[in-house]
């Protein structure tokens, strides 16, 4: 495996996990009980949406997520070359 592929690798698992960890703790703003003050905000779009604490935890959960398939791809376990 070269450098390019395990870039690749990387961050299509970052989108993956990135993608399902991002409806973790929504609440919509007509669910919230406190008016945010923003006119005109579609009413199922979160109050606070905390995309860096998720981008933060979809790196480690990718990380570790790569770390596996990497080593079972240069362990020889698959041979994707045949």
């Amino acid at each position: 495996m070269n450098v390019a592929g395990a870039i690749v690798i990387f961050l299509i698992w970052w989108w993956v996990v990135f993608l399902a960890v991002l409806p973790k703790g929504v609440e919509g703003r007509w669910e919230a009980d406190e008016d945010d003050g923003v006119k005109g905000a579609d009413p199922g779009a979160p109050v606070t949406p905390d995309l860096k604490a998720k981008a933060w935890l979809a790196t480690k959960i990718t990380f570790v997520l790569w770390a596996i398939t990497v080593a079972i791809i240069t362990s020889g376990v698959f041979n994707f070359r045949d």
